[in-house]
């Protein structure tokens, strides 16, 4: 008969067993902070509304009016917030992320956020000084909700969802508060190393996103601050600074409009894609794509360290171009140009040229196109 002792580590054994088989690698995991923009201020839209299940949200607070409650993972539907917030860069910086990885792979979000705050309420040193930054109650309700402790209520999320799958990376957006304030940039290596201390992370595989207020070509209020927000790398190695050149913005000149937010988180989304490694990730099981009966085949074969088969069915003569494309997007190359007869095409391509990883080619054929993803070994 086991000792109390021995039935103890056997059961705490047994434990830790069955949490390590429950955590899935192929659950990608990213923390969002910051204020109003990336709580959120978009009007949710129609097209907004439906999501890939593979993108969750880790939902941070109770909401009943969403019938979604704290520390459940629920399909990522907007406000990925709290309760009242709209769109915001996190929902289609996952969107981005889940069009463009292989099916194996999900998408988890947790947002922890609050509008008019200062970058110093997420110091877990200081932040009590800075939870009076506003007396009123949509300010102070909003701190509540997260326990009176932003940061560490988002520390608290974070290792919750590492039961589930794994941290790869950390979206910021903020700085309005802080606008001019030159100790923005040491301010958040701080924060990042707090956060990657905590959650026990290698700070090489975690990458900090921030993105920039809204641009001045927008006319941005506070645009002066991307001078600021552009120095994080300087002083933070594994910082990126998102562009949002070009992100329509409301009348206020300060909040993104929902079109400027669908921009600048697929942007984010982007530059993720570029810093994340998934080489090791197998590829969807191989099926044709098809439309009105242009039919594009999976490359063979694939993965291919060299030459592989580009095959496409055409119902009629057409004006075909093929073009590869990194996987965040990039031009790599035109494979194909040229009218074709209607039947079944085979063009060989040699990819061993290009380094290691996923890619993706599409098929213009008139006004239809295809596409395929292919991986370089």
């Amino acid at each position: 008969m086991k000792t109390p002792i021995r039935l103890f580590a056997s059961l705490f054994l047994l434990l830790m067993t069955l949490q390590a088989k429950s955590q899935d690698p192929n659950f990608y995991i990213f923390l969002a902070f910051g204020q109003s923009n990336m709580e959120g201020q978009g009007t949710i839209g129609s097209q907004d509304k439906t999501v890939d299940s593979r993108f969750q949200v880790l939902q941070a607070v109770d909401c009943s009016n969403l019938e979604r409650v704290q520390a459940e993972w629920y399909p990522a539907v907007p406000p990925l917030c709290r309760c009242w917030n709209g769109l915001g860069p996190s929902d289609y910086f996952g969107r981005t992320l889940v069009e463009t990885l292989p099916t194996a792979v999900r998408v988890g979000i947790i947002n922890v956020s609050i509008g008019g705050c200062r970058i110093e309420l997420f110091d877990m040193d200081i932040y009590q000084d800075y939870k009076n930054t506003y007396e009123e109650d949509w300010f102070q309700d909003a701190i509540a909700s997260y326990g009176g402790n932003p940061y560490q209520h988002l520390i608290d999320m974070a290792k919750l969802a590492q039961k589930d799958g794994v941290i790869k990376g950390i979206l910021l957006h903020q700085g309005e508060s802080n606008n001019g304030d030159n100790q923005w940039p040491d301010k958040v290596k701080k924060i990042y190393t707090d956060m990657i201390t905590d959650l026990e992370l290698e700070a090489s595989e975690v990458p900090l996103l921030a993105g920039e207020m809204v641009h001045e070509d927008q006319g941005g209020a506070l645009s002066g601050m991307n001078a600021i927000v552009n120095q994080l790398p300087d002083i933070l190695d594994n910082a990126h600074v998102i562009s949002s050149s070009g992100c329509s913005d409301k009348d206020d000149n300060i909040h993104f409009d929902a079109a400027g937010y669908r921009e600048l988180g697929k942007r984010y989304g982007e530059k993720m894609l570029s810093l994340l490694d998934y080489s090791n990730i197998t590829l969807d099981a191989p099926a044709s794509k098809s439309i009105n009966g242009y039919e594009l085949f999976p490359t063979y074969p694939n993965p291919t360290s060299d030459t592989a088969q580009i095959s496409f069915q055409l119902p009629k003569e057409s004006k075909i171009e093929i073009k590869l494309y990194s996987i965040t997007g990039a031009e790599m190359a035109l494979i194909a140009k040229e009218t074709l007869a209607e039947g079944k095409h085979e063009i060989s391509y040699n990819f061993s040229s290009l380094p290691k990883g996923l890619y993706y080619y599409t098929l213009q054929a008139n006004e239809y196109q295809l596409s395929q993803k292919v991986k370089v070994d």
